[in-house]
């Protein structure tokens, strides 16, 4: 019985570590905003507002934009566009994030590409402003440019 109590309070003071170290283990990588809009031009589908939704891992970070403003003149299959979204950063140069994944899309319906994958530093600030988002369709090249700077404002990654 007491090999049995003290096993016991062995697996309890193991959990009671286990829980203590989860508590204090550090932060995932965040960025902020989460998520950013966008009013857009583009050379083919019109122009409009764009949310973009932004993640990160780590120096891996994803980037979603959607509109239903910016639409589709044909149907779209699944994960046929190539994507690549050029975003200003703050400290000079540019960062870009690319895919080839989209759901499918109806003739006239709102475009939606991502999450498109790059990479980034510490203290990153990125904006779409000044950059461009390029998407190839049935061949054919489509270039989307932000009007003004996003809001709430750039996307900073820890």
């Amino acid at each position: 019985m007491r090999g049995k109590r003290l096993g016991t309070v062995a697996a309890l003071a193991a959990g009671t570590l286990a829980a203590t170290g989860l508590a204090f283990a550090p932060a995932a990588a965040a960025v902020t905003p989460q998520t950013a809009t966008i009013n857009a031009t583009c050379t083919l589908g019109g122009g409009g507002e764009a949310t973009l939704t932004a993640t990160q891992d780590g120096t891996a970070a994803t980037i979603t934009l959607s509109s239903t403003a910016i639409t589709s003149p044909l149907p779209i299959s699944e994960d046929s566009v190539t994507s690549t979204l050029t975003l200003v950063n703050a400290s000079g140069g540019t960062t870009a994030f690319s895919g080839t994944r989209n759901p499918a899309i109806a003739a006239g319906g709102g475009v939606s590409v991502g999450p498109l994958d790059g990479t980034v530093a510490p203290g990153d600030s990125l904006e779409t402003y000044g950059g461009s988002l390029s998407m190839v369709v049935f061949g054919i090249t489509i270039t989307c440019m932000a009007d003004a700077p996003q809001s709430p404002g750039p996307f900073v990654f820890d």
